[in-house]
Parts: structure tokens; sequence; C-alpha cells
């Protein structure tokens, strides 16, 4: 009798694994095509009154960004990121210098923040069907169109004594945006992400025609993504 207690525990027992494995077999099978990102990590703004770049004398400020990414197909997704980053002028102008942006009007200093929002199509280089069987690593990228609103405190000279003003100023972008993925779990990534913004004026910093280029701005952050269902109401 005692036997045939245990066999039949073991098999009541061994059912309920396989409906438990089965449902999840048959859960995970619906491949999880939306993930949420959120990211933070240092960044800087290439300006005119931004610094000494290639001495590497210039503010390295912060920036946070939040995502929401649509799977396509197996290679391709389709995200809408935004975010803040904070910006900021910086360096050691010399008096030469100093006396161009006096004639000029120009501004000798900026520091605030930008908002953005970018839409762009993003390429998997490893293609995946389902979450569950997306490589441990995996590089994607791509590039899009986006607007960004920088509002700033600006002065016409470095005297401690002048009353900043306030600016603001809104222009369209083109964010270029690459990443390095690394599998953490079935559902989620950590990734390293770099992100060049690519804008469409000179006046960010209220400083026109000084460097060769306009006014654009750089981000290097990690990253975590999430996978998840949409829930479809009733």
């Amino acid at each position: 009798m005692s036997t045939l207690i245990k066999i039949t525990f073991s098999l009541f027992f061994f059912g309920l694994s396989n409906v438990a494995y089965s449902q999840n077999f048959y859960k995970e099978r619906i491949s999880r095509n939306n993930i949420f990102s959120i990211g933070v990590g240092p960044s800087f703004a290439y300006l005119d009154n931004g610094g000494q770049y290639r001495a590497w004398n210039f503010e390295i400020k912060p920036s946070i960004s939040a995502s929401l990414i649509k799977r396509l197909n197996t290679r391709f997704d389709l995200r809408a990121t935004t975010g803040i980053q904070w910006v900021s002028s910086g360096g050691n102008p010399n008096t030469s210098l100093r006396n161009i942006w006096t004639e000029s009007a120009s501004s000798f200093t900026a520091v605030g923040q930008g908002f953005y929002f970018d839409i762009m199509p993003s390429m998997n280089v490893i293609p995946f069907a389902n979450h569950m069987n997306r490589s441990r690593w995996n590089l994607y990228g791509g590039f899009g169109i986006g607007v960004m609103n920088i509002s700033t405190k600006q002065t016409k000279s470095l005297s401690e004594n002048e009353v900043p003003t306030q600016e603001n100023i809104t222009t369209a972008y083109i964010p270029v945006r690459a990443g390095l993925s690394y599998r953490i779990g079935p559902y989620s990534d950590i990734a390293g992400e770099g992100t060049m913004f690519f804008t469409f004026t000179d006046n960010l910093d209220g400083n026109i025609g000084f460097n060769r280029f306009g006014d654009h701005l750089a981000q290097a952050q990690i990253v975590y993504r999430k996978y998840f269902i949409r829930k479809i109401r009733d």
C-alpha cells in the first residue's frame, strides 16, 4: 500500500511539472517584441565656447534617456527616445579670443540643459526571431530624426558680477546611435550605448562661427533593456 501511494504521488507531481513546463514553453513561443530601456551616463556639448577639445579641456555633464522599442522583424527595430542632457561651456579662452567675442557680442558662457525626442530605425547585427533565442552579445545601431529644446543662462563676459540672460532655442537634429548589448536574463540586457546629436544650428550657446562646425551633443551611457509583451485590453 505504501509503495502504491508513493507511485501515485510521484506520477501526480511528474504530471504537474510537465504541465508547468508545457505552459511555460507555450508562453515563451510568443515573442516579446517590445523593449523598454533606460540609460544614464556622461555627455558633452561641442560648442563655440565649449573649450579646447583637442586638449580635452571641456566640461563633462550627465545625461539620462528612456526609450520604447518595437521589433519590426528579425533584424530591424523602430525606436522612440526621449531624455535630458546638461550642457555647459568650458575651457580657458585667451585674451585675443575674448576680444573677438566682445566685438561680435558673442556669449562667453552658456550653462543649462536640453530636452530631446527622436525616432529612428535600428538594425541588429545578429538577427533573432524570438527573444529567447537572441545571442548573448549583439551589436545594434541606426540614425533618425528628432527635435530638441536647449535652455541656457548666458553671459557676454567672464565677470562674476554680470547677470546671466535666459535663452531658449529649438532645433531639429539627426541622432546617430550605436550600442553593444549583453544578455543578463531571459527578458533583460545591459548595454553600452553611444549617441551623437547632429543639430541644424550653430547658436545653442549664443556664440556663432568660431568653430568650423555647428553645435552638436554627444553621450555615452550604460543602458538597461527590458523585453515585454503589450497587454491587449478586452
